[in-house]
């Protein structure tokens, strides 16, 4: 575990190097992984653990950086409402003055915006590629939230009553519940590794900051023209039973349930980013939990064609 200041704040990251083997050669390392794990009830750069652990399994030569954002995990907590582009510069921060050389961002769900604000900074100059694993349906990526709509569930959240509210989500039971509901295709899926890494990274109250700002809506703007100007090669990992918990959104994709619209989530993507290609492999929101060897192959694939 290394860290590094960003605005006077402590971030954690961790560098995993790539194993060793005899067909590798100094200069033939390619571009890193620069890992963005998803905002929610104790969540941080340990989301990636499955990841991690398949990467390694598959040989790459590329090497992984893996960071708490802000607010999350080992990383300094302030009481403030992060926005994406907040944690953008963080990281934009990280690649220039850290990691000093080319990335592959890969990122999960709707922190997607995170990397749309991350490749306008001058960080964007070492981004050479994105994998989006599951990205929120389209509409939530091209629809404009009332600034006053964002700024009073801020408020309501950051009241005591949102601080009772975070000391019921972090209970097992709802964790459970919740991640079957929403989050895991197969109910199995949610494993006791699973709950133990919420129940953990959820004990620091000050970890609700970071979870209120996403459920407060910062992160949900139009970003259809800044997606229009992203020209890195990107790749749209979707899963077969992708859903959304936006009640608008899923009222419209409950109403079409043939194979055709389940493409079309997909099809938005690759319709809107100039240099995107897709793919779809089981699962439903969190695909490297999910689907970890199919993920990491598609990771794989991607860079080595880059």
């Amino acid at each position: 575990m290394e860290f590094y200041i960003w605005q006077g704040y402590r971030c954690v990251y961790n560098c995993i190097e790539p194993q060793q083997n005899s067909q590798q050669t100094e200069g033939s390392h390619q571009p890193a992984l620069l890992l963005v794990h998803p905002i929610g009830v104790g969540l941080s750069s340990n989301f990636w653990r499955p990841f991690i652990k398949q990467w390694a399994e598959s040989q790459s030569k590329a090497r992984i950086y893996n960071t708490d954002l802000l607010g999350c995990g080992d990383s300094a907590m302030p009481k403030r409402a992060y926005s994406p582009k907040d944690w953008a510069e963080q990281l934009s921060f990280l690649v220039e003055q850290v990691i000093k050389g080319p990335v592959v961002v890969v990122v999960q769900g709707a922190l997607l915006p995170v990397a749309v604000e991350l490749v306008s900074l001058p960080a964007s100059q070492y981004v050479k590629g994105l994998v989006l694993s599951g990205p929120p349906a389209w509409p939530l990526m091209s629809n404009q939230t009332a600034a006053w709509k964002t700024q009073l569930a801020w408020t309501l959240l950051s009241s005591p009553l949102g601080n009772a509210f975070y000391r019921y989500a972090r209970r097992e039971s709802f964790l459970q519940s919740f991640s079957e509901r929403q989050l895991f295709e197969e109910r199995g899926d949610v494993t006791d590794d699973w709950l133990t890494m919420l129940e953990a990274g959820s004990q620091d109250m000050n970890s609700r900051y970071a979870v209120f700002s996403f459920l407060a809506g910062f992160w949900r703007q139009d970003y259809s023209k800044a997606i229009a100007r992203i020209q890195q090669p990107v790749v749209v990992v979707m899963g077969e039973a992708a859903s959304t918990i936006d009640r608008a959104v899923a009222k419209q994709m409950d109403a079409s349930k043939t194979t055709a619209d389940k493409r079309k989530r997909l099809q938005d993507y690759l319709d809107h980013f100039p240099r995107a290609t897709g793919v779809s492999i089981p699962g439903r929101n969190v695909l490297p939990y999910e689907s970890t060897a199919e993920f990491v192959q598609v990771v794989d694939s991607f860079i080595r064609d880059l």
